[in-house]
């Protein structure tokens, strides 16, 4: 990333906490579920935190700096083997990634995990209008992005989220249900959905095809 990373490595934002929550409750909808990669290990939230709830976690990152257990790429992780983990997370890692790479880390993320959680930043501007009452858990929210629908990024060019970013959810090419296509390919798709507490990310939750072929 062209950043000063070792001033990234020692920043903590509100949105680290949000991720890491969500990644906790949505492993949840697997029990069974001990072993966790996960790729792109950021400031190291997440892995304190699934490891202080009895997760066995490895971490994985191209960048030492951020001192994973791994150091590598998500699309090229010939160090891991077959269904070695029940779980592999990756938090807005993908969209660093140039497109001619991105089948091949959805790929290796389904070959070395059973599940994955995968959360991607959606493009533009967001608008939310939510409800929340004290009445059986009601939250509901309505989310609105504003960008230019007719812009279509190349896939090999950085030209997001100040050189950090290949593309974007939302974008032409890389649409919700672009994405989906192209994920199913490799993963059934269990559930996706908007973070409601952080309107910039669309979350996906998957079964890998090889584990759901290897339980027939």
């Amino acid at each position: 990333m062209p950043i000063d990373r070792q001033k990234w490595v020692g920043q903590i934002h509100l949105s680290n906490f949000i991720n890491a929550y969500y990644q906790y409750r949505d492993l949840q909808c697997w029990p069974h579920v001990r072993s966790v990669l996960i790729v792109g290990s950021g400031q190291g939230l997440s892995e304190q935190i699934l490891s202080w709830k009895g997760y066995r976690v490895t971490t994985l990152d191209i960048d030492e700096t951020f001192s994973p257990n791994v150091v590598g790429s998500v699309h090229e992780m010939p160090m891991f083997a077959d269904r070695q983990f029940d779980a592999v997370i990756a938090s807005h890692v993908l969209e660093h990634l140039a497109e001619p790479y991105l089948d091949s880390a959805l790929q290796e993320m389904a070959r070395i995990g059973n599940y994955a959680i995968i959360n991607l930043p959606v493009a533009g501007r967001h608008f939310q209008v939510r409800c929340k009452a004290d009445i059986k858990g009601m939250d509901r929210s309505i989310i609105l992005d504003l960008f230019n629908i007719f812009h279509k990024p190349d896939g090999i060019a950085p030209r997001y989220c100040r050189g950090q970013h290949f593309w974007e959810v939302g974008m032409r090419g890389f649409r919700k249900k672009d994405l989906i296509r192209r994920i199913s390919c490799y993963f059934k798709v269990l559930n996706v959905y908007r973070n409601p507490d952080w309107n910039p990310s669309m979350n996906f939750i998957l079964l890998s095809r090889f584990s759901e072929k290897s339980s027939e």
